[in-house]
């Protein structure tokens, strides 16, 4: 936190040490002190109090009274009450230890255990140059860490992603511009004219880029990847000024000397003769784009900045073309020698003009057949359309993956623990896979809330040989072998996207909707059993809203009223006893830690021994829990899912092999076909087909209206 730009340190795994005062009831019987007592004495034991100040002898003195230690065998000695002469002290109804605090949460690097840092990034920081603090920081703490303990810094992080993103786009860039030089220059043949024209790539870039950095924006993935669309277009503009430039030029080295004009009036009125044309048709492409801008959610997010470079690097490949074009075009065409080589084009030149006049000759003496042939391929392309395979986002390549296991609610820490180390276990057999890291549960202070049956597993993949589809398959096939869990395969950006689309880990979101549990849970099974075998499913569960064991303390009000002891007292006791009350905290230098009190553990450990805990009656007399409270072993909702107020299970699915519409258009035919829901329930849709569906809608609208 001290580097700047980091919000939030979440610490998952290892254990969290406290202080924990270990009560045995059976001592606070013999020795008549009430579990209350053991509290007010142990919040005391670390105090400091402050008893003002003195003047004297010309100083001031601080009056301190220092209570505060950190050694257990002192909190030990602290006083509860007097037996007659005799002290009772805390040590002799407990036991005072350093422990480990209750665990909610666990993690692991590769099947060992370990300890993983999530660092989330205050919203304006810049994540590569906050990367690079980080790793500077941690490289100093490296050698002070003890033996045996290692960092690992590449589990996974997304400067890693966005310099990937940026290279490929830098790579894209560059072989973009070779080939449009190779492509100018071909049909030029001339490498001033070709030079003046591929100076409008890296111009218009460098301009685009004091633009988008003028109006706020940062240069980011999208909006590099807007640039690499442009980057063809980003030279029209100036071959057709320049191509123009050139051939008027050629056309006035042909006049007789007396005849021609000045070259710079030649550039000036062949730049203005088509000034209005590059004009127009700058326009008319930037129009292409402007349906972006009226997306809204995620999708505006995340296309708006690519739309926006879009059109900013074309705007400015037009102001170039303009402005810088006829200027170089002045500096190295008119050399009147060169111009008399190449008054008459090159032999390209020649050969596609006479191509074309002659095509132009024949599709002018049947123009009806030209123009039906023209309505035919319009129509054949309307229908080709409707026939592709549609998807809300390309799949990414993240170079990792995010593996969601999920075992049934009410499986412990423990239990859930084995089951994460098979799934490490099978994963680090593929080729590809060096390292994995595995969370389970949740850390303290973690927004994302998971229980401590499920694990998120980050995979960082290497591809050999075969292709990542190929790789996949087999993950899932080895993932199959996992008994007991429901599995699901992601990646880090796009498991994130699905979080947020339909709150759920896949890309397909089934929703049932209605009363009561059992039947939510029943159809839920159904629709997995109808859709399973559906092409490019994958990935398929249903959310197990199942019941859990628990032990239930139930209050005999009359019981407690007999014995004189308040409800809320009562539920006080639960608490304290089995759960623990921190009463303070002890302080180790600048470190600080909880100070417990609670039963100890064989006094809590089975639903017998809660049923037999001595609980104080009002007389001070110990009386065993079952006196006042049933307490019995039931089952409970593990958690109620709701949207809008209505209950609901959801089976999700991710989608491989196929495109996200067509997978869905079995799913809801096949649900239609086969499910029959009971009254007052009903089916939604969601996901990232729902995001899709609504943009296209958006996109069709916007993009007739930006034709008309």
């Amino acid at each position: 936190l001290a580097i700047g730009g980091i919000a939030q340190v979440i610490v998952m795994g290892g254990a969290y040490k406290q202080y924990e005062i270990a009560v045995d009831p059976e001592k606070l019987k013999y020795f008549q002190v009430s579990l209350q007592e053991v509290e007010q004495a142990a919040a005391a034991a670390t105090k400091n109090s402050s008893g003002g100040f003195i003047n004297a002898y010309g100083n001031q003195y601080l009056i301190q009274g220092q209570g505060r230690t950190s050694a257990p065998g002192q909190i030990a000695q602290t006083l509860l009450n007097m037996e007659g002469n005799r002290p009772i002290l805390i040590e002799d109804v407990a036991e005072v230890r350093i422990s480990a605090a209750p665990k909610i949460g666990d993690a692991a690097v590769s099947g060992r255990s370990s300890v993983i840092l999530t660092l989330q990034k205050q919203p304006n920081a810049n994540t590569l140059k906050l990367t690079e603090r980080i790793d500077a920081t941690l490289a100093t703490i490296a050698p002070q860490l003890p033996a045996g303990v290692t960092i690992n810094t590449h589990i996974f992080r997304q400067a890693d992603f966005i310099q990937a993103s940026i290279d490929n786009l830098q790579q894209t860039l560059l072989e973009g511009a070779l080939f449009v030089s190779l492509v100018l220059f071909l049909f030029l043949l001339n490498w001033r004219t070709t030079l003046i024209s591929l100076l409008a790539i890296p111009t218009s870039l460098l301009v685009t880029i004091i633009v988008l950095k003028a109006l706020g924006f940062t240069i980011n993935t999208m909006s590099l990847g807007g640039m690499a669309i442009a980057i063809g277009a980003l030279v029209d503009d100036a071959i057709i000024d320049v191509e123009n430039i050139f051939k008027r030029l050629r056309e006035n080295i042909r006049k007789p000397v007396d005849q021609r004009q000045s070259a710079l009036g030649i550039i000036y009125e062949a730049s203005s003769e088509i000034r209005n044309s590059i004009l127009i048709a700058t326009l008319i492409v930037i129009v292409a784009f402007v349906p972006l801008f009226f997306l809204s959610g995620m999708e505006g997010r995340l296309l708006q900045p690519l739309g926006i470079s879009f059109i900013v690097a074309i705007f400015t490949s037009l102001f170039v073309a303009v402005t810088l074009t006829p200027v170089l075009s002045s500096y190295l065409l008119v050399n009147e020698k060169r111009l008399q080589r190449q008054s008459r084009g090159s032999w390209v030149e020649r050969n596609l003009a006479a191509g074309y006049q002659q095509l132009l000759e024949v599709v002018l003496r049947i123009p009806r057949l030209v123009l039906l042939a023209a309505v035919a391929l319009f129509g054949v392309a309307i229908f080709l359309l409707t026939g592709l395979g549609r998807s809300f986002l390309p799949e990414f390549n993240e170079g990792s993956l995010t593996v969601s296991v999920v075992t049934p609610p009410g499986t412990s820490l423990e239990e859930s623990n084995k089951t994460g180390a098979l799934v490490e276990e099978l994963l680090l057999e593929l080729p590809e896979v060096s390292i994995t890291s595995r969370r389970t549960g949740r850390a303290e202070l973690d927004e994302h809330a998971q229980g401590v049956n499920a694990s998120e597993i980050e995979v960082p993949f290497t591809l050999t040989d075969r292709s990542k589809e190929a790789f996949l398959e087999e993950a899932r096939t080895r993932l199959t072998l996992v008994p007991g869990a429901n599995i699901t395969i992601g990646q880090p950006i796009a498991h994130r996207i699905d979080h947020m689309l339909s709150g759920t880990r896949a890309n397909i979101a089934i929703k049932v909707f209605g009363t009561d549990l059992n039947q939510l849970f029943s159809t839920g099974n159904d629709i997995k059993g109808a859709i399973e075998n559906i092409p490019g499913l994958g990935d398929l569960n249903v959310e197990q809203q199942i019941e859990v064991p628990q032990i239930r303390i139930l209050p005999n009000r009359t019981m407690l009223a007999k014995y004189g002891i308040r409800l809320g007292d009562f539920m006080d006791f639960i608490d304290v006893a089995f759960a623990g009350e921190r009463v303070g905290q002890v302080f180790e230098g600048q470190r600080s830690f909880d100070l417990v009190v609670r039963y100890n553990e064989q006094n809590r450990a089975t639903a017998e021994a809660i049923k037999n805990s001595l609980l104080d009656a009002y007389d001070g007399k110990k009386i065993p829990l079952h006196y006042v409270a049933e307490v019995d072993i039931s089952g409970s909702p593990y958690a109620v899912s709701r949207e809008n107020v209505q209950r609901k299970i959801v089976v999700a699915a991710n989608v491989a092999g196929r495109d996200l519409r067509g997978v869905v258009n079995d799913i809801q035919e096949t649900i239609a076909q086969t499910i029959t829901l009971p009254e007052g329930y009903w089916i939604e849709y969601g996901g990232q087909f729902e995001s899709e569906a609504k943009a296209t809608r958006l996109l069709l609208i916007t993009s007739f209206g930006a034709i008309l």
